[in-house]
């Protein structure tokens, strides 16, 4: 039973746009009543103008916290007092935490990938990965896979309009301690090679989702060896074209539903301080 609104009640959200599509208010709002907790989660729409406005407002009525997502990931640190480490490499936040007025950005995207690594049996500590795309998610995952201790990552890109961060992505990498190499995603043999090196293969790309539905950064699936894990981090379709290339390869495969509710349990426990119940967040979302 839904925990009923009261003077007490505080508020959690998202601001975004366009955000009606969200699954993040039943996700956390599953949980905090689960758990009992006073705290309530709404969305708001809020794009990059009235972005300043919005954070002024929800401070001052003492939000506890608030999600963040695009447009706003990079604009929104212009607004808080306080960087974690993985938002000062990664240089964009989806996590604000409110403590008595001083804000602190957060980002769990690429927290999500690790822990969703670790949930399918695949540590990324003292591993080789190869990581495709530089994106958002791309340099989120990147980083964060730095400071988790992956000895290694191959970043694959196209030369497109991202190829200036996906080399930024390799310098913020190597900060870390990591080894990290930016490769031409169009050369089959750099990438054939980085596969047969690797434990692991992220796909951080849309490739195979909406309009892109049917494509694949991995056309020739005979290159992905078989005791390889591959993770696409779209989670709609279920199944991708490289997914389902896997799965009839016999590759260990999984989607980003799990990277998803690893990013909102690691939000929920910034403002909480208590972990989420996954297990009945899973079994209850889509229902």
């Amino acid at each position: 039973m839904m925990q009923r609104i009261t003077g007490h009640t505080e508020l959690l959200g998202l601001i975004a746009y366009p955000i009606r599509h969200s699954h993040s208010p039943r996700m956390h709002n599953l949980a905090a009543s689960k758990l009992g907790l006073d705290y309530a989660y709404l969305c708001f729409d809020v794009d990059h103008d009235n972005l300043e406005g919005a954070v002024a407002g929800l401070k001052a009525l003492k939000v506890r916290g608030w999600n963040v997502s695009m447009p706003n990931k990079i604009k929104i640190l212009d607004y808080v007092d306080k960087l974690s480490p993985a938002v000062e490499l990664i240089g964009a936040s989806n996590t604000i935490v409110n403590d008595d007025g001083v804000l602190t950005a957060y980002n769990t995207d690429g927290v999500g990938s690790m822990e969703a690594l670790r949930f399918y049996g695949h540590d990324p500590k003292d591993a080789t990965i190869t990581l495709i795309g530089a994106g958002g998610a791309g340099t989120a995952i990147a980083c964060q896979a730095g400071l988790d201790g992956v000895k290694k990552l191959n970043i694959f890109n196209q030369k497109d309009d991202f190829w200036p961060r996906a080399e930024d992505n390799v310098e913020k990498v190597s900060r870390s301690g990591a080894e990290a190499v930016l490769m031409d995603l169009a050369d089959k043999d750099a990438l054939a090679a980085a596969l047969a090196e690797s434990s692991v293969l992220i796909d951080a790309t849309n490739l195979g989702m909406g309009a892109l539905e049917g494509q694949t950064s991995i056309p020739d699936i005979s290159i992905i060896p078989r005791d390889m894990f591959v993770m696409h981090i779209v989670y709609s379709p279920e199944v991708t074209k490289l997914l389902a290339d896997c799965k009839e390869a016999g590759i260990e495969c999984a989607n980003g539903m799990e990277m998803m509710y690893r990013q909102g349990a690691a939000s929920f426990k910034y403002w909480t301080g208590v972990d989420m119940p996954l297990d009945y967040v899973k079994e209850h979302l889509f229902n």
